[in-house]
């Protein structure tokens, strides 16, 4: 275990890491993953596409992520962080650049859902494993500082884009984007250590008998709580991948102009930098299963507003608890994987398990979008997604205490 003195020193590189870890999380994971729901109707209109179509060059890319996540998980043992994330903004930068090149719509499955789920399909479980290695008193707030770059994102790159957009159309505004990414996103990553390897010490012998209980990828896929977290993920994220790819669209279609509607995805972001280190910190005290239920709640209550806000600006108000409660999600995510199966072999485990997560991301988009086609709004799609809260919290509820996962 590393030494908790070093930890709580007046200089522990890992808070650097978690620094790089923070930046890239906000350029990669904002311009590839949380900004395409500004680029959603210029696309549409450009190449005659419905929503559902629109919709399937996302959840393809999600849908494609699990894949490149344990590719990593294979590789950061291999290789080290810094390659791995250089390599993430190479494929970032020239996945956003040759999506500005297509001719036909078709060529975005390979642009942006192929290339981009290789360059940030991992972001997320790869730094979020990465940082968890590193602490052990602090976990859940650094975590939650990690989590934030995808709230950053989420709040920055939306309206900038579409400011790009505006101005200089949907194509010029990739590679501006691409550029920014790969003059970011590499120098960051080329700062970036392993963590130091694990060590007993007289001050750390009680941390290493709380974690005894260390399994492995086989021994975690053979206990009830992987499933239940797998399947939690899913219609968390099938709930909160409805709103970041959509509500944009919904704000226009209520008469919202683009930029105002893309200010809701900044909402969004915004509260989710407080959601993050709010619930990071809180899971600390109460454990990541109360943590995450909390979040779970909140998202029910938002996912209600969304569908029945009777004035637009009710949905800024609903876009900042959705932000707060979609933040949240992310370290106590990670936090309860370190609670249930340990911090070893992390990395793998945390792959696997976000498959439900990524899965869930893909397939609520598509629903949506074809919920839209057939009915002409997003209505029903809303309540789909608070019936995956309200769902996500009863799985919530039948989780083991940690101590009591059994092989």
């Amino acid at each position: 275990m590393i030494d908790s003195n070093v930890e709580q020193g007046k200089f522990y590189y890992g808070w650097v890491v978690v620094g790089l870890l923070l930046v890239i999380g906000i350029i990669a994971l904002g311009s590839a993953r949380f900004s395409y729901g500004v680029f959603f109707e210029a696309l549409s209109l450009d190449f005659g596409w419905n929503r559902t179509s629109v919709s399937g060059v996302f959840s393809l890319y999600m849908l494609l992520c699990p894949a490149f996540t344990m590719v990593a998980g294979w590789a950061i043992v291999k290789f080290g962080p810094r390659r791995v994330f250089v390599a993430s903004g190479i494929f970032t930068g020239l996945g956003l650049f040759l999506s500005s090149q297509v001719t036909e719509p078709w060529h975005l499955f390979f642009t942006y859902s192929l290339l981009l789920a290789m360059g940030t399909g991992y972001n997320y479980v790869i730094s979020m494993t990465l940082v968890a290695q590193w602490f052990k008193e602090k976990r859940g707030l650094a975590l939650g500082i990690v989590s934030c770059g995808v709230g950053i994102g989420m709040f920055a790159v939306p309206p900038l884009a579409s400011f790009f957009i505006s101005a200089y159309g949907w194509r010029m505004a990739y590679v501006i984007i691409a550029v920014m990414v790969i003059a970011m996103v590499i120098p960051a990553a080329c700062l970036l250590k392993s963590p130091p390897p694990r060590k007993v010490t007289a001050s750390n012998v009680g941390e290493l008998g709380n974690e005894i209980g260390e399994f492995s990828l086989v021994q975690a896929t053979r206990t009830r709580n992987f499933w239940l977290q797998m399947a939690i993920l899913f219609v968390s994220a099938t709930c909160c991948y409805i709103i970041n790819t959509h509500i944009v669209n919904h704000a226009l279609d209520s008469g919202i102009d683009r930029i105002q509607a893309s200010l809701l995805l900044s909402c969004i972001g915004g509260s989710s930098i407080v959601g993050r280190l709010v619930v990071g910190k809180i899971s600390d005290s109460v454990g990541g299963r109360r943590a995450f239920l909390l979040c779970t709640v909140i998202l029910l209550v938002s996912m209600i507003g969304f569908a029945s806000a009777p004035s637009w600006w009710l949905l800024y108000v609903f876009a900042v608890l959705f932000g707060f409660s979609f933040g949240g999600l992310s370290p106590v995510s990670t936090v309860l994987v370190g609670e249930n199966f340990g911090v070893v072999h992390m990395g793998l485990v945390m792959a696997v398990i976000n498959i439900g997560w990524d899965t869930g991301a893909a397939f609520g988009p598509l629903l949506a979008g074809r919920l839209f086609d057939i009915s002409g709004n997003y209505f029903s799609a809303f309540l789909v997604g608070g019936g995956c809260a309200l769902l996500a919290s009863v799985l919530l509820l039948l989780l083991r205490r940690p101590g009591q996962v059994t092989k």
